[in-house]
């Protein structure tokens, strides 16, 4: 059973080759079984999993249906999930136990979905690596030496080794993208505001997104079908109507007009992903569409922009962290600021205080011009770029990732080539646009990812593209050995 797709799973269900209850245990055992070769899981909620698996069996004999009725899924460990454990990868938050539900968590509920647990994550999604967690770093099924990508590590690690169908992420600059690339898993990030960020616990509140990773385009659909949609509770929510994801995926690719932007294609990419990408283009001209060169010439500043304005949010949003209401509290404090610096001190790890001090810094008085002002007006220049660019095109396509999976502590002495990590995912998050992340291939036995940008809420052309490419091609469809 563990290796079926959310599609299947929901097939077998309702014809009654086994029950919901059954599929969590099988799962349940196989988490305890394989996961402590991966450390995916922070908490793993056995309770709460099968009293939901029981009321979606019970839901299902009522004569109900629904394509996540009793599937299992998990959690990034941000998303406030009411009585659970919700750390966001922290030391600071140890011990606290959300009192409600988050949006994401509450809409995935109602659809009748399976909490088997929340996933590890780079601490309060601050990496690319998954290596910045309080509860450890996460391995890359594909090779547990290597990272699985951030912050989504463990959503994405958990998926790839089939302990679960698929997770929730979120996607600052990348997030879901880059470690779906990883991990050989496809993952969407939609439009800014197009899933609630309520309950969702912050670290940049103008590029944060919630998104959906799984092992198919199909299965992304059904998972952001429930979770998408207008929120009156989360002030960027867009009240918009959803599209019908599954029904786009059929539509033909005749006439798709794609755009290679030659940014993309620089020497900081690895040649042999190049190779990948470009056979991806080949396949899908097979199916009918057109390939144009294009440009983004502000691309060059999205990394220098992306961390300051990142940094400058996260120093305002974590302020809330502080010892005093909830979470980690130093011992014996002598007085309110003593509270303060260690509780924050003690309670943070090196790449969060290393953000937050960057951030302050950035909106110091005399810097907040130089720096913060600057980085937001090259935002609009990337945004300008992306929009020229859809006049011509219906998506643009490229890298995921500048290099395959690396190993794990390879770059902790060397922030700055982590961070160059995301230089083909972040300007997605500073546009607002949505991206999506496939399967293309491998090198040297580690998963090459393809990315598709797409205009603004068209996450349904993403996944059409995505859906038709996995029509021709099975690298979405292979496990890693041992999993």
């Amino acid at each position: 059973m563990h290796r079926l797709t959310l599609a299947e799973i929901a097939r077998d269900l309702a014809a009654k080759q086994f029950s919901a209850e059954e599929l969590t245990r099988s799962l349940l055992q196989r988490i305890g079984q394989l996961d402590p070769q991966l450390n995916s899981f922070i908490s793993v909620t056995e309770e709460l999993a099968l009293g939901q698996a029981k009321a979606a069996d019970a839901r299902r004999a009522a004569g109900e249906t629904g394509a996540l009725l009793g599937a299992p899924i998990g959690h990034k460990d941000l998303f406030c999930t009411q009585d659970v454990l919700t750390s966001c990868g922290s030391k600071i938050l140890q011990g606290f136990k959300a009192p409600y539900n988050a949006t994401v968590v509450e809409k995935l509920a109602a659809a009748g979905s399976v909490t088997l647990g929340k996933l590890n994550m780079d601490e309060f999604a601050m990496g690319s690596a998954n290596e910045s967690s309080h509860y450890g770093a996460v391995k890359n099924p594909w090779d547990l030496t290597r990272v699985p990508g951030g912050s989504s590590g463990g959503s994405a690690a958990a998926v790839a080794a089939r302990l679960l169908p698929a997770a929730t992420g979120t996607d600052t600059g990348g997030s879901i993208r880059q470690p779906a690339a990883l991990t050989n898993l496809t993952g969407i990030k939609p439009t800014y505001g197009r899933v609630s960020r309520w309950g969702m616990i912050a670290y940049a509140s103008s590029l944060d997104q919630g998104g959906p990773l799984a092992r198919s385009a199909e299965d992304c659909a059904l998972m952001l079908q429930a979770m998408a949609g207008f929120d009156p509770k989360d002030s960027t929510s867009v009240d918009q109507p959803v599209d019908d994801y599954l029904a786009a995926l059929a539509k033909p690719l005749h006439g798709l007009r794609i755009g290679l932007p030659r940014e993309y294609f620089g020497s900081g990419l690895d040649s042999r992903i190049a190779e990948a990408v470009l056979s991806v283009v080949e396949e899908l001209k097979k199916l009918g569409a057109t390939v144009k060169d294009i440009s983004l010439p502000a691309m060059q500043h999205a990394i220098p922009a992306y961390y300051v304005i990142a940094p400058a949010e996260a120093s305002s949003n974590l302020s809330r962290f502080d010892g005093v209401r909830f979470g980690y509290r130093c011992e014996n404090p002598v007085n309110l600021e003593d509270l303060y610096k260690r509780s924050r001190g003690e309670g943070f790890g090196a790449e969060v205080k290393r953000r937050i001090m960057i951030g302050t810094y950035a909106l110091s008085a005399g810097y907040y011009d130089a720096y913060y002002l600057k980085a937001q007006k090259i935002r609009r220049l990337i945004k300008n770029d992306f929009v020229s660019a859809f006049d011509e095109v219906d998506v643009i396509l490229g890298p995921t990732t500048p290099n395959l999976a690396w190993k794990l502590g390879e770059k902790n002495n060397d922030p700055v080539a982590a961070y160059l990590e995301d230089i083909y995912t972040i300007t997605a998050n500073l546009a607002g646009i949505p991206g999506l992340s496939m399967p293309a291939g491998f090198v040297d036995g580690l998963p090459v990812g393809v990315q598709l940008l797409a205009p603004y809420f068209q996450e349904g052309r993403l996944l059409n593209v995505a859906h038709q490419y996995q029509q021709v091609t099975d690298w979405h469809t292979q496990a890693p050995a041992g999993f």
